[in-house]
This record gives structure tokens, sequence and C-alpha cells, in this order.
């Protein structure tokens, strides 16, 4: 690539994009696309839309805007989309809140303000989110500001665009002295949001509270040019350059809201009720923004409890950020993290993520009431695996048995940290599942806040997950021995239906050879129906679920296929599993194995590596763990 070519070309493309008119011109523009005229929660809301929503079949949104950094909020995103962004947008009070994203740490409560960020820079730079402003207005300030208020009724009917801002003191000012009033005469241009321009994007971050100052939201005066312009209200002389007033028409950041001091909080009051708020020897300020805060749970509790934050309190709009409970969607967390880091050359075996997700969701699952339904249960029905006698009602009871669920456990960065020890710490080239759970278990003693009756649950859930671990090690070894497994699962399947059809509806079953008419195999049938334990008793009701099954399947016009039971795709894997055995055993066990075994041991670790992503290395231990499975 040549860089800076591509750098010219970028520059060329920021060129084309710029505009300069007049308000003349400018009416001209939002007569064509009203769109540009639209507020910041508006312009936020489309920006989200604009990337994609996917409907399930159980009508739950997926925002693509955030599906690319952020895995496992799907729930908390369609919230926070549709009852605040979106009734903003048209207008509903709550866009007069502040929006305050509440959550555990590393929750992904900064990711979302950063994705709100990021994305609408690149928005201001597309056509659907381009955006006006008075040339030289320090508050970057809608150019309609300036159309008097006796106008704005007739203004609004006629160009279908509403208009509630004032002019901010500077652009009064040059209205005034150097257009002469002349309104259709201000210079306008197209500006883009920018972070680090401080266009449209503020970022407050609380500090010291003894040394903080309120200029750093509202500006301040300029001392220096005081005595050139004589007054502290003449707005030639102050500089609005606070948060407040660089966020204009874009979104402000309120890093820790709850741990600033009280008087800043303050500013928000006007801002979030009427739109305005006040700034040295001025009348009050119109701003047009979107403020969103975040804290954590213990801090809002304690802002809550106190009886003077009553008025701030009737003016923001929480929103709960709990931790991912999908272990599928925490494990992508990891691979993020991980390939964003210098290790990401260093192999992680197979399911080694997996199985420290497993051990993270455990410990951010409450223990559910209902019958039958334990941790291990629970954690694969939010993960969208099927449990048997368990339909989507009852995962929805499950998730609003605790409201609070996912508010607390071991958080992402932890598990991270604890990856990295073992990736530094290790001599060889990769890591497994082992080495995680083993660095796990040793940053407990390490972590500061844990107590002593959390230690004792959180190691529990660490054998959990190892035995988590050693089922899925067993089956990927399974699968590795056994030649082109998928074929021969789906044959044994096939078989196993035939002779379960013939016995429901009391047939015999043809032999596609000699043509002979045989009884169903009642032989086969037990060895697979008794491999998920299966009774006599219980044989007939299992057979003829499975016949309703695919019946079900048929009227939808759906195959019906390995994966479409649960449970006998579990009765197929461990009835193949259990006629190699032996045989895996002998060969993963034997410390001489013979040119047989040896050669069997090579084709496993070949398909191994080249199926199901393992190094040599790590394949090899895969085989020697698997075999000291089999043998206790």
């Amino acid at each position: 690539m040549d860089i800076l070519k591509r750098i010219a070309e970028h520059r060329q493309r920021e060129k084309e994009l710029m505009w300069e008119g007049t308000f003349a011109e400018y009416l001209e523009i939002v007569k064509k696309n009203p769109q540009v005229a639209q507020t910041a929660h508006s312009r936020v809301y489309n920006m989200i839309a604009k990337a994609g929503i996917e409907t399930d079949a159980n009508g739950r949104k997926k925002y693509l805007f955030f599906s690319r950094e952020l895995f496992g909020l799907d729930r908390a995103i369609e919230r926070l989309v549709e009852e605040y962004f979106q009734a903003a947008a048209r207008r509903l009070d709550v866009r007069k809140r502040v929006l305050l994203l509440m959550g555990p740490v590393s929750g992904g409560k900064s990711t979302i303000v950063t994705l709100l960020k990021r994305g609408l820079e690149e928005y201001s730079r597309t056509p659907e989110g381009a955006l006006y402003a008075i040339k030289d207005c320090p508050m970057q300030e809608e150019p309609l500001n300036l159309i008097p208020r006796e106008l704005r009724e007739d203004f609004e009917k006629e160009f279908g665009v509403k208009v509630e801002g004032n002019l901010c003191p500077a652009c009064r000012f040059r209205l005034k002295e150097e257009y002469d009033g002349r309104i259709e005469d201000v210079i306008v241009k197209r500006v883009f949001l920018s972070e680090d321009d401080r266009v449209g994007i503020g970022t407050f971050s609380p500090s010291d509270p003894k040394s903080q100052d309120i200029a750093d939201l509202t500006g301040s005066i300029d001392f220096a040019t005081i005595t050139e312009y004589g007054s502290e209200s003449d707005p030639r002389a102050y500089r609005f350059d606070g948060e407040l007033n660089k966020a204009n028409r874009g979104l402000m950041e309120f890093q820790e809201m709850l741990k600033c001091d009280e008087k800043f909080l303050w500013n928000l009051l006007s801002l979030t009720q009427e739109g305005n708020f006040k700034a040295g020897r001025f009348a009050l300020i119109s701003a047009d923004e979107v403020i969103v805060a975040h804290t954590n749970e213990a801090e809002y509790k304690s802002f809550i409890a106190n009886k003077k934050n009553e008025a701030l309190q009737s003016r923001i709009i929480v929103m709960p950020i709990p931790y991912n409970l999908s272990v599928t969607e925490e494990e992508k967390i990891y691979r993020k993290l991980i390939k964003q880091s210098d290790l990401a050359h260093v192999h992680i075996a197979p399911h080694s993520l997996r199985t420290a997700a497993i051990f993270s969701i455990l410990t951010r699952l409450k223990e559910s009431k209902k019958q039958g339904v334990d941790l291990l249960k629970k954690m694969r029905l939010y993960d969208g695996e099927t449990v048997e006698g368990m339909k989507d009602i009852d995962i929805e009871e499950l998730r609003n048995e605790h409201l609070d669920e996912g508010m607390s456990g071991i958080d992402p960065r932890y598990v991270i940290n604890r990856i990295s020890s073992a990736l530094i710490r290790r001599e060889k080239e990769f890591i497994n599942a082992l080495d995680i759970l083993r660095s796990l278990k040793d940053g407990l003693d390490q972590h500061p806040s844990i107590t002593p009756e959390e230690r004792a649950k959180y190691l529990h859930f660490i054998s959990l997950a190892r035995k988590e671990y050693d089922e899925i090690a067993k089956k990927e070894v399974q699968k590795a021995f056994v030649y082109s497994y998928e074929e021969s699962a789906k044959t044994l399947m096939e078989n196993y239906l035939d002779n379960v059809e013939a016995y429901c509806n009391w047939q015999k079953i043809r032999d596609p050879i000699t043509g002979e008419e045989l009884e169903p195999d009642e032989r086969l049938m037990r060895s697979i129906e008794e491999q998920i334990g299966i009774s006599e008793n219980a044989k007939k009701a299992f057979r003829e679920e499975i016949l309703i099954r695919i019946s079900a399947y048929a009227r939808k016009g759906k195959k019906f296929d390995y994966n479409s039971h649960e449970r006998l795709r579990e009765a197929i894997q461990k009835k193949l599993f259990a006629d190699l055995k032996d045989v895996v055993k002998i060969t993963t066990t034997t410390k001489t194995p013979d040119e047989n075994q040896l050669k069997k041991i090579n084709e496993v670790i070949a398909r191994l590596v080249e199926e199901y992503g393992y190094t040599p290395a790590s394949a090899n231990e895969l085989l020697r763990y698997v075999g000291s499975l089999l043998n206790r």
C-alpha cells in the first residue's frame, strides 16, 4: 500500500466534503434535506439505525452498530436504543434527561460511549449525517437559531423543521456588529464532529474537587482581553471552550459522573430540563447535546440515598449494563482483547477460552428457584442450547427471576489478566484450558475484593469448568478417532430413526440388500438410548417424542438432522465413542506404541491440526490428557 498516496486521497475527500455559503443558501439545503437540521438525539439514533437492525425469531432486535465490539449485551442495548435514543429522537421527554449507564466494572459502559463518539465522527462525514453551523461559532451553532422567534411557527409550517435554540452570545454579537442584523448574509459552513478537534464531542472527567473549576464545563473569562473590551459581559472577552460548549450538536461523555462535586452537577439541572445552561455574565445559553454518564452500582445507590440529589435524580434515565451471560459471547470478548495485544501470535488451544468463559459466566449467574434448574443448566439455556423439558417461556422466566443478574461476578478484565499471565509464564509455544484454569485459581488469592466465601464459591466454579472441559476434550478426541465422524454419526442416526419409526408404527424393516423383512433392531436402539440413561420403561415415550419432533419439522418444511435433537445427538456421540473407547485408551496411554498404534496417533494428531485448529504440540498434550481421563 502506498501510504502517501492514500493520505493524499483522504485529504482530497475531506476537501470535497467541505461546504461554505450564506444562510440563504443553507435554507435551500434544508428545504431539500430537512434531516441536516435534526437534533443531536435524532442524529445518534439515525446513525445507529443506519448501521442495520436484525430481528430474531422471538422479535428481539440486534443493532449491528454495536455488534462489532460488544458481545452478549443485545438485550441491554435494545433497551438503551428503544427506550432512550429512539424516544428522544422523536422529541419525547426522555431527551431532557441525562443518560446514566450503570453497571459493574469492565462491563462495556465506556465501550458503548466510545462507539457512539467514533460513530458520530464518521456519520457527520456522510450525506445522511451532514450538519452545518454558523462559521466561527465557538459552539458550532445550528444556523436556524438565527430565525427570530416570531417567525419560527411560519418557518416550521413551510419547511417542516422545528427550531428551538437561541443564538449563543458570540453569534448574537457578531450578527449585530459584523452583519448589521442581516441574517441572510451570515456565513454558514459544514462541520465535522471530532473529539480531537473538540467539535461536537466533549469529555468531562472528574478530578480533585479543590482544583477542578466549573470553567471546565461552561467556559471562562479571557482576562487578557478585559482591558481591550472593557467588560466581562462582552462575549469577545469570554472563552466558550467548556465541555458543554464544545459538545453542542453532538455528545458529551460525563465520566464517573457521581464522583463529581455537587456544584458540577447543578449545571445539568437546567441543561436537561430546559436545554440551556448558565455561563459567565450572559443569559442562558442553549445547547443541543446528548449527555451520557456512567457509574457503578455502589456509587449509584449512594447517590440516590442522598436526599440532596432528588432534583437531579428525576432528570436521569438509568440504563443497567450488566455483564454478558452467554458463554459463546464471552469467548468472543476474550478473543477480541487478545487480538488487540502483543500476544496474539501465541497459540491458545481450542476450547481454552470457552472453558474460561464457563467459569466467568457461572460466577455471574444467580441460583434459580425453578425446580430442576441448576447453574450449569441455566448457563446452557442462556447460551442458546436446547435443554430437555425447557421452552422459550421458561428461559424468559429465568431471566426475569433476578433482575440484577449479571451485575456481579468475575469481570472480563480479570480473566484476560490471568490469561495474559498464563501466556507469559508458559515456556511452551501454546497454552490450553488447564493452564488458564490454573492461572485463574492462582489469581484468586491476589484479587483484593474477593472475600473468603466468594473464593470458596469460585474454586467450586473452577472445578465445574474443569469437568465441562473434560467432557469437551473427550468428545474432541472421540471425533478425531472416528474416521469421517459426521458421516458415521449421520449413518448411525438414520439407522436408529428407521428402527424407531418401525417400532412405533408396528412395522417391519426391509433389508436394503436381501429385501428380507426384519423386526426393529431392539438391541441397536437400546445400545444408543442407554448412553443417556433412558430406562426400559421410558424407551417408548422417548421414541414417540422423536417421531413427534420429526413430524413437527416436516410440517414446517424443515429437515430433521443430526443436530435437531440435543439428547439424541449426545446419545449418538456417546455410542460412537463407547465403541472406540478401548482403542482410544490403549492408543493414547501406551508408552511404547507399536507401529499400528503410532500410525493411528499420527492420523489423529493430523486430523486435530487440520480440522480442529490444534498445533501438533497442543494436540499431543490433548491426547495424553484424555488418555489419563479414560484410565481413571
